[in-house]
């Protein structure tokens, strides 16, 4: 018996790295997992996968109602779909930080919002948003980022307290850098890749990047009937680099 049999779970951006690991995980320990994303035609045969775009409210409810009609209900939500953006309050004009917000911040509302008529009716009913450790650390060229993930920060509080009364919990995780396919593509882009993955490695005092595995299972914890007394919470997965400061 796993913790999740009989539960059903939607994970947003769940085609590849951090959520395709937390849709495995929860899917190995007995969940139903519906997985969200723009593109889905590499995501697992074993896992129902609709297109979506969280920026479109419409498809978001039809997305979400769909997971909830095929299996019945829906007990979990993690908002994990967000893109990334470099440089200074100087380097975004104001349509990329409208863009950027829109699917970092606005998307996981709009999801949670299509979520919650199904969550009110659940025994178990979670939502886990990814944040960032940008979220509780200055960490250079990535302001507009850094802006998002300090709004989903502030937005997993707020909700955890408006929907308490509702028997919904909401939690997050604040990974450091993860060694992930999109981490990978600006290692690409770097005009010395091995020396940007070294860097990125030596900021945290694990010295290495943070598996998305290690980060899927902070997600089931906070998703799980396990964490019935856990809400308004925000679990690091960092490797140390938010609270250690190690002498070299």
């Amino acid at each position: 018996m796993g913790e999740f049999d009989g539960l059903t779970a939607v994970v947003t951006g769940g085609a590849s790295g951090i959520g395709l690991a937390a849709a495995r995980r929860l899917a190995a320990s007995g969940a139903s997992v519906g997985v969200l994303d723009r593109s889905v035609d590499d995501a697992p045969s074993d896992l129902y996968a609709v297109r979506c775009d969280v920026t479109d409210s419409d498809g978001v409810t039809a997305a979400v109602d769909a997971v909830a009609q095929r299996f019945g209900g829906l007990d979990i939500v993690v908002n994990n779909a967000g893109i990334g953006a470099a440089g200074t309050v100087e380097d975004n004009d104001d349509d990329e930080w409208h863009r950027v917000y829109d699917v970092n911040v606005v998307g996981m509302v709009r999801v949670t919002r299509a979520a919650l008529p199904h969550l009110r009716k659940s025994q178990h009913a979670a939502v886990v948003n990814v944040c960032s450790i940008a979220a509780t650390t200055g960490l250079p060229q990535r302001a507009l980022y850094s802006a998002t993930k300090g709004a989903v920060l502030s937005l997993t509080q707020a909700m955890a307290a408006d929907h308490l009364p509702d028997g919904v919990r909401v939690n997050a995780v604040n990974p450091g850098t993860a060694d992930t396919p999109w981490v990978a593509r600006l290692l690409d882009a770097a005009p010395d890749p091995a020396a940007e993955r070294a860097a990125l490695e030596a900021r945290q005092p694990t010295g290495r990047l943070v598996p998305p595995e290690d980060i899927a299972a902070a997600i089931a914890y906070l998703a799980g009937p396990s964490a019935g007394s856990v809400t308004g919470t925000t679990i690091a997965v960092d490797g140390g680099m938010q609270a250690l400061r190690l002498r070299r």
